[in-house]
């Protein structure tokens, strides 16, 4: 007896399947294509209705609907609109006490007609929550119901809408794809106005992600991450640089500030330049002052820059450290094996 995994028929040749998938491509964006053109302003009106909410959004789907749900609720979350997935055939069995009064909803179904979904659309109407369909059923139970119906339906060549699976791209004409695809572009589309509404900033985005690499690059600031007070490595212009040595080797940033009396930023003195000072004069060259073989217009960034910034400054001049000035003085200095292990480089 052979499992419905194992291969049956005859084997296809390369070519074969790759325009197999090929052709899946070509449907979906062209189902993508069609609804940006036939999309009008029932798009802005259901962005209005998710930003105006006063609660949270519920999104609700089942199946492979129910997927692209969550995935939609998870990303109008993480840009700032309280939302939750909500199962509908869940919803029937309690988890209906999730949604409040002021709460909105954002239903995908295919057809409209699925069940568990209807089945649950008068708990939404008796709280008066505004419903967003997402559906390739026009004349479905859902739309009918929904304030703003956002059309989701395959086409036909000739351009009238199906609900069936001949047009979804699916080799077996059984699984949703085409439509699945439309109703995550649909959420993103949402998402991506209800965001531009709500003035979202880089800033703000990375409130919603501080554990990723994300976060850290946008809320880590080079204040975070300097060596400053007893660690910042600085010393008076008139040292030799035998002691502008002691200084960067004690401190171990590889370069030591120059300021004068007054705190002020003169200039960096990096053992790269101490190498190439030996290389030129010899040991001897230990002996001058510092403030006379120092670089005196260093690379510097305020503290509070993003980190991230400083990398870029780094990698653009080619240094491994920047001085972190304040009012012209000198109040950390920040190194690119510090960024690496803050985790922003």
């Amino acid at each position: 007896m052979k499992l419905p995994c194992e291969r049956k028929g005859t084997p296809l040749a390369d070519e074969e399947l790759l325009e197999i998938g090929r052709a899946l491509l070509r449907s979906e964006a062209s189902e993508l294509i069609r609804a940006a053109d036939r999309f009008a302003m029932e798009l802005v009106r259901a962005a209005r209705i998710i930003h105006s909410c006063r609660g949270r959004l519920a999104v609700v789907g089942m199946g492979k609907s129910g997927i692209i749900a969550r995935k939609i609720a998870a990303t109008l979350a993480s840009l700032g609109t309280p939302s939750f997935f909500l199962h509908a055939a869940e919803g029937s069995h309690g988890d209906l006490g999730m949604v409040c009064r002021d709460d909105a909803a954002l239903i995908l179904s295919n057809s409209g007609t699925t069940s568990e979904v209807v089945a649950i659309l008068p708990h939404f109407k008796r709280l008066g929550a505004p419903i967003v369909a997402i559906t390739g059923g026009l004349a479905s139970p859902l739309a009918r119901e929904a304030d703003v119906v956002l059309d989701s339906s395959v086409r036909s060549e000739g351009g009238e809408a199906l609900c069936t699976a001949d047009e979804e791209g699916d080799a077996l004409a059984l699984a949703p794809m085409c439509s699945t695809t439309l109703q995550l572009a649909i959420g993103d589309a949402l998402a991506s106005m209800v965001t531009k509404l709500r003035g979202l900033r880089p800033r703000d985005f990375a409130l919603f992600h501080p554990g990723g690499a994300l976060g850290r690059r946008l809320l880590t600031r080079v204040s975070d991450v300097m060596g400053s007070g007893d660690r910042l490595p600085v010393i008076r212009p008139d040292v030799s640089v035998s002691d502008a040595l002691f200084e960067m080797t004690s401190k171990g940033y590889g370069a030591t500030v120059i300021a004068d009396g007054d705190g002020i930023l003169l200039g960096v003195f990096t053992d790269g330049d101490l190498r190439r000072l030996i290389g030129r004069c010899g040991v001897e060259c230990l002996a001058l002052r510092v403030g006379d073989v120092m670089i005196t217009n260093p690379v510097t960034i305020e503290p509070d820059k993003l980190a991230a910034e400083a990398v870029r400054v780094m990698e653009q001049r080619e240094i491994s450290a920047l001085i972190v000035v304040q009012d012209r003085r000198p109040v950390g200095i920040v190194h690119l094996h510090e960024l690496l292990k803050a985790g922003v480089a």
